[in-house]
């Protein structure tokens, strides 16, 4: 029975079908879930103060979403919590 079983199994389909199942348990891991990406960064990770740093401030950055009026608090796609917009973090980057 292990001659006839050798000989239907040959090495080269044993090392794809090995390679397969090895790639399909890495895809898992591969895959990043919406709230994953949805999730902001604490104030102090990003290094957020109330007032502006020269000429950048959140009013300035892309990353900002102002608020109902022009000197209410918005939010930040990237920070979590009210903001300012006189502040300032490591994430701003000019608006195109």
């Amino acid at each position: 029975m292990t001659d006839s079983f050798n000989k239907k199994v040959s090495r080269r389909s044993l090392l794809k079908g090995a390679a397969m199942l090895a790639g399909v348990a890495a895809v898992p891991g591969l895959v990043i879930s919406k709230q994953a990406l949805a999730a902001k960064a604490p104030k102090s990770a990003m290094q957020y103060r109330d007032h502006p740093n020269g000429a950048k401030e959140c009013s300035t950055c892309m990353q900002f979403i102002p608020g109902k009026t022009p000197t209410a608090s918005g939010t930040c796609k990237v920070v979590a919590g009210s903001i300012s917009p006189h502040g300032y973090c490591i994430a701003w980057a000019p608006k195109a």
